[in-house]
This record gives structure tokens, sequence and C-alpha cells, in this order.
């Protein structure tokens, strides 16, 4: 029978194209005498129910409130024996389980609470109104609680396995800790890090690299000969390498002429980007977004963009080509930026602000066009002011022309 391109077996777990050779034995042993190979993951612990993919599932470990305050690096008021067996919001907490509190919109529900132990402020622990539970105090509560829910959500560790849907190029080098779930594709010359985990219908394209510990969610894309740094997490459905928008417009035909986008993504470690963003690889050179980093849904970063670490772009913001962001710069939500800008460090963007020229260090801009934080604040005052003002200038207008009427009268 006819085989395709991509035979189904194993290719090399970190071989070369020698150990793609079938054995002289023929079909049967296929896979399982690869020169060089480490020998196939078996395709069972892929497909075993006995680590499920649903989190905070019964029977999670309890921890006392004492371990709890270590983690979240709080100090404990109240009972450190009391044992906690998960998170929940101010009014459906039981006392079994642990809440958090800081926004002052929800104090009620804090007074309320029938939590074992909430996470609070220093200042919130001294006011009155307190429930009578126990307290974790922390300078940063949000970052206390994240750390504590981590224990009651752990992420899903890599199950080494190819599911016998995947298609691997025989050239690929795939960790033999990976995990390559149905659907999946890994294109010629790719790489595939250890304990990297490729969700039902995950796109590794040719020669793209896949570092440790990533995640990729279902139908996320890592086109050719771009590269994730470890630890990068793609939710469903974003891509990486998509082509930029690149083109020339020929008077001749008339017609827009694509422009080759010859360049790369890549993608720096512990980097997440969010369900359907999109980052386009470079026309020549690299589009790059910096460690640590955090790029929400719907967010499009155009060719040859350079984001600098530990940004935050939120949802259906959008940067044009060959724009700079600095280091901890934040973008919030529906914020355009056209091309070619800088966007120094520490900057802050307003939602929907419309920035259109370079943004200093440390700066905070709103509005479109964007102006300073203190002239925008002014500029939408009084913008809900202009019907009034239409009205008195209106009246003033015709107060004068009474007026003038009457002083021409008199001459």
């Amino acid at each position: 029978m006819a085989r395709g391109p991509y035979p189904r077996r194993d290719p090399p777990a970190h071989g070369d194209a020698e150990g793609a050779r079938e054995d002289a034995g023929g079909g049967a042993a296929r896979g399982n005498r690869e020169v060089g190979a480490v020998p196939r993951a078996p395709v069972a612990p892929l497909l075993s129910s006995s680590q499920p993919e649903i989190r905070g599932v019964s029977g999670a470990p309890s921890f006392p409130l004492s371990e709890l305050a270590a983690v979240g690096g709080a100090s404990l008021e109240g009972d450190g024996t009391r044992r906690i067996r998960g998170v929940a919001g101010l009014s459906d907490a039981t006392p079994e389980q642990l809440a958090f509190f800081h926004n002052p919109r929800y104090r009620r529900a804090f007074a309320a609470t029938r939590a074992g132990a909430v996470v609070v402020s220093r200042e919130d622990a001294a006011r009155e109104g307190r429930p009578a539970t126990s307290l974790l105090v922390a300078e940063n509560p949000h970052l206390a609680f994240g750390r504590i829910s981590a224990l009651f959500h752990p992420e899903p560790a890599a199950r080494p396995g190819r599911h016998p849907s995947a298609v691997i190029d025989p050239s690929a080098r795939v960790h033999p800790t990976a995990e390559i779930g149905p659907l999946t594709f890994v294109g010629a010359g790719a790489s595939v890090g250890a304990r990297a985990r490729l969700l039902p219908g995950a796109v590794v394209g040719s020669g793209a690299v896949v570092g440790v510990d990533c995640v990729l969610h279902p139908g996320a894309i890592v086109r050719e000969r771009c590269i994730l740094g470890d630890r990068v997490v793609l939710q469903p459905g974003a891509i990486v390498g998509s082509d930029g928008f690149g083109y020339a417009f020929d008077p001749a035909g008339p017609s827009h002429v694509k422009v080759p986008q010859a360049g790369i993504a890549r993608i720096e470690d512990d980097v997440e980007l969010g369900a359907n963003a999109c980052v386009d690889r470079a026309t020549l050179g690299e589009t790059v977004v910096g460690r640590g980093t955090k790029i929400d849904n719907l967010v499009q970063v155009a060719h040859n963009v350079r984001i600098g670490p530990l940004g935050l772009l939120c949802a259906q913001a959008g940067v044009s080509g060959s724009t700079e962001l600095g280091e901890g710069v934040v973008v919030a939500g529906q914020v355009g930026i056209t091309g070619h800008l800088k966007v120094g460090d520490g900057a802050r963007l307003a939602a929907q602000a419309g920035v259109m020229a370079d943004v200093a260090p440390g700066e905070t801009r709103g509005g479109s066009p964007s102006l300073p934080h203190r002239a925008w604040l002014k500029a939408s005052a009084a913008t809900a002011q202009l019907p009034e003002m239409i009205r008195e200038n209106r009246e003033l207008r015709q107060r004068v022309a009474a007026l003038e009427e009457k002083l021409a009268g008199k001459k």
C-alpha cells in the first residue's frame, strides 16, 4: 500500500535522518529499533484518565493555613492548624475554603463571608467591619492569593507520548518527555523541547523551535522557523509567525503586490499569548516579544515590532509595524499604536488610546489622539460639559446680537 509523505511512525526522539529508516524486519518492528533513538513512549499514558485535565476535582489535597501563609508570603491572624481545601469568591466560600479581598466594592461581602480565611492587605485587616475568620495579611494580596490558588489548581504535567493521529515529520526532533496530542502537526526540522505539551490541533511548522515546558493549547500555531523560548503558553487559536501585512501598490495594475515576509517571530521565555492573539513574522529580521510579557486575547502585534520584557497588552490592542515598546509597558484594552514609534520603559496607555507619537518613559497617556494623562482628564471633563457650553454660547451670542442692535438704534 502506498504511503503518504508522513509515515505513521515515531521519528527519532533526538536522532538524525539516519534513525528514521525502517528495520529490515518489516513494518511490525518499525519505530522500535531506530538507530540512536529513545524507545517510543507508549500511547496509553497519553490517553489515560488517571491524570484528569479538569482542575479543582474532588479529593484535592488540603493545606493548613500556616503553610498557605508561608506560600503567599503573608502573616497569619488566626488558627494556623485549620485546613483549607480550595479557594472561592467571598460570597460563595465555605469554612473549608479561602477567599480574597482587595476591591472596596466588595466590602459588604467581605464582612459577611463564611470563608475559612481571607487574604487581605494590612490596611483592610486594620479596618472595622472585618469578618470573624482568619486573615492572611499580605503586602500584595493579589500576588499572595495567586500563589496560594496555584496549590489547588496546578497546571497539568506533560504526559509523555504521541497520539496515533499526530503527524510528525521524520526529521523533527521531539523530546521523549513531550506530550504530542491528537491531530497535532510537527513539521520538518522542527524541535519540541522537554515536557512541552501540544494539545489537540496544535501546529509546529517546519524549522520552528518550541522550548522546554511550553504549552500549545488547541489550535495554536507556531509557523515555520519561528521560535518559542521556555515556558511559553499559547492559548487556543494564538498564532506566532503569521505573515506581516506588507504590500506595495503597483499603479500599473493597479494592484497590491505582496512583499515577502521573510523574517521570523521570536517569543522569549515565560511569555503568554491569549486566545486568538497574533504575532506577525518580520518582513526582514525578527518580531520580538520580550521575557515575561503577557498578551491578552485578540491582540495584534505587527511585523518587526519589538516588545520589551514584562509588558502587559490587554484585549483588542494593536501595535503597528516596527514600533518598539520598552520594559514594563502597560497597554490597556483597544489601544491602537501607529507604526515606527518608541514607547519608553514603564509607560502606560489608557483604554482606547490612539497613540500617534513617541511616548516618554514612565508617561501615562489617554484619549485619541492620545494626550498626557492630566490633559486627557481635563479634556474628558470638558467634553462632558460641551452641550451646556454650546447652549450658553448660543444664548450669549443672542444677547450680544440684541445689544448690538440696540446700540445701533441709538445712533
